[in-house]
């Protein structure tokens, strides 16, 4: 005897004849509970109201907390994409354009709205927590390359502590320095070497104060 030949037996309860009855429209019980409730219409954009906190919007390119930038190009992201929405180029660091820790960084980042289904496999496939998502829902524009945000439109902007990139990392750390979140804030070295290669810099303490 196969497998095939022995009879199904479902371990659910059977319905009784009441149950049989009323079966087939048991499905409109849902309609009828909301068919007579007064509709919750929003009003937007008048009223916008806030989002979900984990709603999957905008994607924003984040930094460490001394400004460096926290994508190293490694283009896991746009493997991940299964709209294909996503094209990264990669270049090395320098002394003279030290972009991100370690060796390298993304010299390129494109994300085309018009293809991006925001179904967030990309920021599961950073290594670095580079790539997030914002609630940021309002995308729109007057023309189809408008929709396709380059780096400085994903870039997160810079909070207190934070210097513009490129500068040199913090004296004495790595990268898994960086990654562990050992580094703070940007130090005295980092913004002497700013203020020495970028006197005008807007991110120097003396510039964005004065």
């Amino acid at each position: 005897m196969t497998r095939a030949d022995v009879p199904f037996v479902s371990n659910l309860p059977r319905k009784g004849a009441a149950g049989r009855f009323f079966a087939p429209v048991a499905g409109f019980g849902v309609t009828m509970r909301n068919i007579f409730r007064r509709p919750k219409t929003e009003q937007y954009p008048r009223q916008k109201l806030p989002t979900e906190p984990r709603y999957h919007g905008r994607h924003q390119l984040n930094r460490h907390p001394d400004g460096l930038e926290k994508c190293i190009g490694c283009e896991l992201c746009a493997w991940a994409c299964p709209a294909d929405a996503i094209y990264v180029e990669a270049d090395s660091n320098t002394p003279e354009a030290q972009y991100s820790p370690g060796e390298r960084y993304g010299s390129v980042y494109q994300i085309n709205y018009l293809r991006c289904i925001f179904c967030g496999l990309c920021i599961e496939a950073c290594p670095t927590r580079a790539l997030t998502m914002t609630n940021d829902y309002e995308l729109q524009g007057p023309t189809r390359e408008g929709l396709i945000y380059e780096k400085q439109d994903l870039l997160a902007p810079l909070a207190p502590g934070m210097l513009l990139a490129p500068h040199p990392m913090v004296p004495g750390t790595t990268d898994a320095d960086y990654y562990r979140g050992d580094v703070t804030q940007a130090v005295r070295k980092q913004i002497d070497w700013v203020r020495e290669n970028r006197p005008d810099d807007p991110s120097l303490p003396e510039v964005h104060h004065g």
